[in-house]
């Protein structure tokens, strides 16, 4: 006995029901969207509205003026009102332990200042002037500059890399003397690649109280 062929019947989907569907998605979607940027709007507007702490500008960890590790030749220092160019740095390095040295001046015919930048631990700066008027080395514990006592702090041989302009060769040695007075004012010596001793006298500085503007 033949079995009668089943016919297979399909219904066709009204397309009003489809539309219907896909209005009701995007009704949806639209929804989500609405709700998550009201919200995030809200977020910002209580951050904005949360009081701030009083910090400490010159605090080791408020670099607002940018980070003097990354000094270079052609950047801008801002001290106040007085502004001078990186003209050439020295990178020095003795015993793994490595700091640097940022040579800058008002103009081609003014005394040389530089800013020495090293951690230990945390980053330590000082401003510097070269003292061509002194005549004098370091053979003392303890010397006399202008009324003021230094002593003696540390003494050491390095080696440096010169880059801009340092009127030093590429790669060399140095020779430096530290020296401290009870107030905290600084002198220090230097020798490069065997040469004469120069003379500087200095001041640390706070991390923060001048802007540095990138040469890039």
């Amino acid at each position: 006995m033949t079995r009668p062929a089943i016919e297979s019947k399909q219904t066709a989907v009204p397309t009003e029901l489809l539309i219907a569907v896909l209005v009701f998605i995007i009704v949806v979607l639209v929804t989500v969207l609405v709700i998550r940027s009201r919200a995030g709007k809200a977020r910002k507007q209580e951050q904005s509205q949360q009081p701030t702490t009083p910090r400490d500008p010159f605090a080791a960890d408020q670099n607002t003026g940018g980070d003097p590790e990354t000094i270079k030749a052609g950047d801008l220092l801002e001290f106040g009102n007085e502004k001078f160019f990186v003209r050439g740095t020295l990178r020095i390095s003795e015993g793994g332990y490595d700091w640097a040295e940022h040579f800058f001046q008002a103009d081609a015919s003014a005394t040389r200042m530089w800013l020495s930048v090293e951690r230990d631990p945390d980053v330590q700066i000082a401003r510097w002037r070269d003292r061509p008027d002194l005549d004098i080395e370091p053979k003392a514990r303890t010397i006399t500059i202008d009324g003021t006592d230094y002593d003696l702090v540390e003494h050491g041989t390095a080696s440096y890399r010169s880059e801009g302009t340092t009127g030093l060769n590429e790669k060399g040695g140095i020779d430096y003397v530290d020296y401290e007075s009870g107030d905290g004012r600084l002198l220090a010596f230097e020798r490069f690649d065997h040469g004469r001793w120069e003379v500087s006298t200095g001041e640390t500085i706070p991390t923060g109280s001048f802007t540095i503007y990138s040469g890039s």
